[in-house]
C-alpha cells in the first residue's frame, strides 16, 4: 500500500469535516421521497352514485378511470350520516361522540364548545345533544402531523369545522388554524357553496375570488387545485379536495341538465337529471386532479383517497332550481335502506377508492371493514410516519391489510344523537340512536322511540339483508344483549351525550294545558332540526340539522293563509323556505306533504304570506326556515283560514 505523505495527510484532516457533513445528505438523497397524499371528499354522494359501483344513469368516466388505478372498498363507513362529524373523524382519528361534533353546525354564529343534552320544554319528547359547533385546536390534526415532517399542506373546497370570531382573536378554528398552508376559496362559514354552485358564488368573501357569472364552483376549484399540484411537484404535499358538489343547493349547469333530462327513465330508482348533472360537475373536478397529477410526473408517488362525507340524499330535494325536480328523489342507494341523516346503510356506507402505487393492485375490491376515523393512522404509516406519542385515536391502521394483511378492524360504531320521530317518517333512520356492525350483523339502539320511553333495537344480518328490512332482535336474544353491551361499553368510553326521554315532557293536551304558559315558550310549536328561543319578545331559530323547520297541529278545513314577520339576524342575501301541509290521513293511507316556498330578504324585518290552497283538511303545518347558515328571528305568526277566525302566535 502506498504510504501517504505528511502533506496528504494534513489536507485529508483538513477537509474530513466537510466529508463527513455529505455523509448524511447522501444517505438521505439514496432515500425514497415521500409520496403525496391527495384527499377527495365528496359532500352527500351516495354509495352507488358512480358508475363503476353501479350506477346506469349518472355518468363518472373520471371516478371510474380513478377506481380502475387502485381499489375499491365496499364496506367502507362514514363515521356519522352528516357531514361535520365525518370531517372532524378525518382529521383528529376519533370518533363524533369523542370529540362532540355530532350535528353539521359548525358553521352557526353560536360559539358551543361543550357536549351537553339540549334543554327541552313540555313539548319535547326526547332530549337530544346540544353539538358542539367548532373543531377545537386542541386536536393535533392529520394536517398538523405532515405538516411538522415537511409536508407541504393545502385545502380547497368545504370546511364546516368552524369560523374564526372576528372580534376574538384567540378563537380560530379555519384550515389555517388546524394545519393548513393553503386555503381556497376561503369560506369557513359556509356550509354549502351559497345560493348556487354558479358563479357568482353569494358565500364566498374574499373579493379577489371572482369568475365568470355562470362558472361552476368545482371547475374553478380543480383549476386552482391543479395549479397547486404542479407547484408542488418537487416536495411531498398534502392537499385536501373537499369538494361541494352534491350538496345543496340544487342546481346545475343547465348544458349537463339537458342532456340527463333527455336520458332519464323513471323506472331507473336513479332519474333525477337535476342531480345527475350535479354529479356531472363533480366528476370533472376530479378529472382535472388527475390529469394534473399525470402531466406533473409524480403518478407513481401520490396516494389518492376518495371518499363522501355521508349517504346520499334519498328524499325528494325542496327549491330546486329550475323547478321541476323536487318530486323525484335526489338518489337512490338501493339496496341500501334510506340515506344522508339516517342510522339505516345509506346514511353512512360510502364509496371509498385508494391509489396506492406500487402497493394496492389495480382494479380490485377488497370487502375489509373501514371507518372514515382509519384515515388519520393509516395515512401517516403510508408516508412512512407515526402519530405524535401519546395521542388518542380510535381509527386503526389499516395500511397492511391494503396490502393482503387481515385487517385490525372487526367492528364499526355510528352515534347520532339527534333527530326526531317526526322527521324519520321522511327520512327513515333519522332518529336519535346508536349502531354497532360486527362482522355481519349490525344492531341500531333507537333512544326512548318505544311508548314507555325505552329504547327500541333492531338487529340485521347485513349479508343476507342488505336492505335491512327484517328485524332479528327477538329471534336473536344472545347476539342482541351482546352487541348491546358493545354499544353500552362505546358510549362509556367515548363520554357520548346519550339521548332521553324527557322528564318533564306532556304527552297529553290535558296534561299540557295545565302547565303554565312560560312553560312552552314556543306556543305550541315543535322545533327540528333547530334551536329554537324566545328572548325579548322575539322567537330565535338556528339550525342544527339539515331542513329546520318549526311544526304545530293544524285544523285547516280548506284554503288558508300564513303570515309571518321574520328577518335574518344578520345581513344576509335572499333565501328560499316553505311551508308544508300534511293532510288529514284517510283509514289505512299515508297522508301526502304538500309544499308552498316563500322567499326571505336580507337583513330587514319582513312580513311574508303564503298561500295554502289545498283543500283537503289537514293535521300537521310545517314552517321550514333558512336557518341553517344564520340565525332567523321571528316576531309573530298568523294562520289566517279562509272564511274563518285567525290564530296568531305573537312572541
Amino acid at each position: 500500500m502506498t504510504q501517504k505523505t505528511p502533506r496528504l495527510r494534513a489536507a485529508l484532516l483538513k477537509f474530513a469535516p466537510l466529508f463527513l457533513a455529505l455523509v448524511p445528505l447522501a444517505a438521505h438523497a439514496a432515500e425514497p421521497a415521500r409520496p403525496n397524499v391527495i384527499f377527495i371528499l365528496a359532500d352527500d354522494l351516495g354509495a352507488h352514485d358512480i358508475a363503476c359501483l353501479g350506477s346506469t344513469f349518472y355518468e363518472t368516466p373520471n371516478l371510474d378511470r380513478l377506481a380502475k388505478r387502485g381499489a375499491r372498498f365496499p364496506n367502507a363507513y362514514a363515521a356519522s350520516p352528516l357531514c361535520s362529524p365525518t370531517r372532524s373523524s378525518i382529521l383528529t382519528g376519533q370518533y363524533p361522540a369523542r370529540i362532540g361534533i355530532t350535528a353539521p353546525v359548525c358553521h352557526l354564529p353560536a360559539l358551543q364548545l361543550e357536549k351537553k343534552l339540549e334543554a327541552g320544554g313540555p313539548k319535547t319528547r326526547v332530549l337530544v345533544a346540544d353539538s358542539i359547533t367548532r373543531l377545537s385546536t386542541d386536536y393535533h390534526t392529520l394536517a398538523e402531523s405532515l405538516k411538522e415532517s415537511g409536508y407541504a399542506t393545502a385545502h380547497f373546497g368545504k370546511w364546516h369545522l368552524g369560523h374564526n370570531r372576528e372580534k376574538n382573536s384567540e378563537d380560530r378554528y379555519e384550515p389555517k388554524d388546524q394545519g393548513f398552508d393553503c386555503d381556497f376559496p376561503h369560506a369557513p362559514k359556509a356550509a354549502g357553496p351559497g345560493p348556487s354552485y354558479l358563479a357568482p358564488w353569494g358565500f364566498i368573501k374574499d373579493p379577489e375570488i371572482t369568475d365568470e357569472v355562470g362558472k361552476h364552483i368545482e371547475d374553478r376549484m380543480s383549476t386552482e387545485a391543479a395549479k397547486y399540484i404542479e407547484a408542488h411537484k418537487d416536495q411531498p404535499f398534502y392537499m385536501n379536495y373537499w369538494a361541494y358538489s352534491v350538496h345543496s343547493p340544487w342546481n346545475a349547469r343547465a348544458d349537463y341538465l339537458e342532456y340527463f333530462k333527455s336520458k332519464a327513465e323513471p323506472k331507473n330508482p336513479q332519474h333525477n337529471a337535476l342531480y345527475a348533472a350535479m354529479v356531472k360537475s363533480l366528476d370533472d373536478g376530479v378529472g382535472r386532479i388527475l390529469d394534473a397529477v399525470d402531466a406533473s410526473g409524480i403518478a407513481d408517488r401520490t396516494i389518492i383517497v376518495f371518499f363522501s362525507d355521508n349517504g346520499g340524499y334519498a328524499y325528494p330535494p325542496k327549491n330546486t332550481n329550475p323547478e321541476g325536480y323536487s318530486d323525484i328523489p335526489a338518489t337512490s342507494n338501493l339496496p341500501l335502506r334510506s340515506g344522508k341523516a339516517s342510522l339505516y346503510e345509506g346514511g353512512t356506507r360510502e364509496p371509498f377508492f385508494l391509489v396506492w402505487p406500487g402497493k394496492v393492485q389495480a382494479a380490485t375490491a377488497n370487502p375489509m371493514l373501514f371507518q372514515s376515523t382509519d384515515f388519520y393512522p393509516t395515512l401517516l404509516s403510508m408516508c412512512g410516519l407515526k402519530p405524535r406519542p401519546g395521542l388518542k385515536l380510535d381509527g386503526y391502521d389499516q395500511s397492511k391489510a391494503f396490502t393482503g394483511e387481515v385487517s385490525q378492524r372487526d367492528r364499526v360504531f355510528c352515534h347520532f344523537p339527534h333527530g326526531g320521530l317526526g322527521s324519520s317518517e321522511h327520512m327513515p333512520g333519522f332518529y336519535p340512536g346508536t349502531y354497532v356492525r360486527k362482522g355481519d350483523y349490525k344492531l341500531i339502539r333507537f333512544y326512548a322511540m318505544n311508548p314507555d320511553g325505552s329504547d327500541t333495537l333492531e338487529l340485521y344480518n347485513l349479508k343476507q339483508d342488505e336492505g335491512e328490512s327484517k328485524n332479528l332482535a327477538e329471534e336473536k336474544p344472545e347476539l342482541t344483549r351482546e352487541l348491546n353491551g358493545l354499544i353500552s361499553d362505546f358510549l362509556k368510553d367515548t363520554e357520548a351525550v346519550v339521548p332521553k326521554l324527557n322528564p318533564k315532557y306532556s304527552a297529553t293536551p290535558a296534561a299540557a294545558a295545565s302547565k303554565p304558559a312560560a312553560a312552552d315558550p314556543l306556543l305550541g310549536w315543535k322545533n327540528r332540526n333547530c334551536e329554537a328561543t324566545v328572548k325579548d319578545g322575539i322567537l330565535r331559530v338556528s339550525g342544527k340539522g339539515p331542513a329546520p323547520f318549526l311544526g304545530v297541529g293544524s285544523q285547516l278545513k280548506g284554503p288558508a293563509k300564513l303570515a309571518f314577520r321574520m328577518r335574518f339576524s344578520e345581513a344576509k342575501g335572499p333565501s328560499e323556505g316553505h311551508v308544508d301541509l300534511l293532510p288529514q290521513q284517510a283509514a289505512g293511507a299515508a297522508g301526502e306533504m304538500k309544499t308552498f316556498p316563500y322567499k326571505l330578504g336580507s337583513g330587514e324585518w319582513q312580513e311574508v304570506t303564503v298561500d295554502l290552497p289545498e283543500k283537503a283538511p289537514t293535521s300537521i303545518l310545517r314552517l321550514y326556515l333558512p336557518a341553517e347558515k344564520q340565525e332567523v328571528e321571528i316576531d309573530w305568526v298568523e294562520l289566517r283560514p279562509q272564511g274563518g277566525k285567525p290564530q296568531r302566535w305573537d312572541y
